[in-house]
């Protein structure tokens, strides 16, 4: 059970921690709590989260008030959470239901979380409960859409989620992590312009009359446009608090407008990015691409997800390497460039968002 020591150590955890709390967060699919209880760390905490009654979501503390155990290893009944241990019922409220043979109407409440369930995904706020706000999650305009496609995954990776912040931003890396997919000379070549909008950050990289990379043309494909002969490509890159990136990306034949040729001549698509922090080293990875052409053709959009989890798997490899070189020599000056600019900037406003919780 956990001792006085204990809860001050993780008050002091939480006080210094690399992420925003007052924010929301995704921490699951639908699908991952189908019929069972998920655990899963976010931000530090761990969580379990299940379907109660009404199929209401909700987010406990992963710790039976009983002997400690985690309560993500039992299973739900008639809407409660039955501890795998000893059979404690918990409810959606994290107060004790029941427990065979026992009296435990009198345990203390564990600590629940914010929960919403929105544009196919579910959400949660680890920090300040009286602060949470449905009001305060971004509008996702292709989760509600019928004219967007969309298809993704997860991915658990074994680095600081900022570290993937940084990778997103600067898409310069893409020439030679993922060479034989996206990545082409003409991405170091073209100028970036890294700008703050609103409360976002905007890097922006346009590419004109160049030869469509093998992932474009078979997007071209998909979308009835052909696939040999130049292209413009463009990327353009926002950073959201507390720590999603939304990348505009696509490819039109030359003289069609590029960026804003219209929909039917275009390949145009969103790679979604929600880095939902675990650990100062660790990180749940939700990816996908949301598309504006072809969009009920399901086997695309297999093909699209597949061809983008091997590129994000190439990303992954990469990072979690850096990560381990980053803790061998922790007191090693990194050094920067233009490139950097939106990573930097991105790093400034979770600096920002943290330095005003503390206040």
């Amino acid at each position: 059970m956990a001792t006085a020591p204990d809860l001050e150590d993780r008050s002091a955890v939480r006080a210094t921690a690399p992420w925003p709390r007052n924010a929301w967060y995704v921490a699951c699919t639908p699908d991952e709590i189908e019929g069972k209880p998920l655990g899963r760390k976010i931000c530090g905490e761990p969580m379990v989260f299940f379907r109660g009654r009404e199929g209401k979501v909700a987010a406990l503390e992963d710790f039976c008030p009983h002997r400690g155990a985690p309560l993500s290893l039992g299973f739900v009944r008639d809407g409660a959470l039955v501890c795998g241990y000893h059979g404690l019922a918990m409810g959606c409220h994290g107060k004790t239901e029941g427990m065979p043979g026992q009296r435990v109407g009198g345990f203390p409440p564990i600590r629940t979380y914010p929960v919403i369930e929105r544009y196919g995904f579910i959400w949660v706020w680890p920090g300040d409960a009286d602060a949470a706000d449905p009001a305060k999650l971004r509008h996702l305009e292709w989760a509600e859409d019928e004219g967007w496609a969309y298809g993704g995954g997860l991915y658990h990776i074994q680095c600081d989620y900022r570290l993937m912040i940084d990778n997103l931003m600067d898409l310069t890396h893409e020439t030679y992590v993922h060479s034989t997919s996206i990545g082409q000379k003409e991405i170091d070549e073209a100028p970036v312009k890294t700008r703050l909008v609103g409360e976002r950050v905007v890097t922006s990289r346009f590419m004109d009359a160049i030869d469509p990379p093998p992932f474009w043309a078979m997007a071209l494909r998909g979308a009835g446009l052909p696939d040999s002969g130049p292209v413009d490509r463009w990327q353009l890159c926002h950073f959201h608090l507390p720590s999603s990136v939304e990348i505009e990306v696509g490819v039109a034949p030359v003289g069609e407008g590029g960026y804003e040729a219209p929909l039917d001549r275009k390949a145009y698509s969103v790679v979604v990015d929600f880095m939902t922090p675990e650990t100062e080293g660790s990180h749940w990875y939700f990816w996908g691409m949301a598309r504006r052409f072809a969009v009920d053709d399901a086997e695309l959009t297999t093909t699209i997800r597949d061809g983008q989890g091997r590129i994000f798997a190439e990303d992954m490899e990469m990072l979690e390497r850096q990560q381990k070189n980053l803790d061998l020599y922790p007191d090693r000056r990194l050094l920067l460039l233009n490139i950097d600019a939106g990573g930097v900037r991105s790093r400034r406003l979770i600096e920002q968002a943290i330095a005003a919780e503390a206040n």
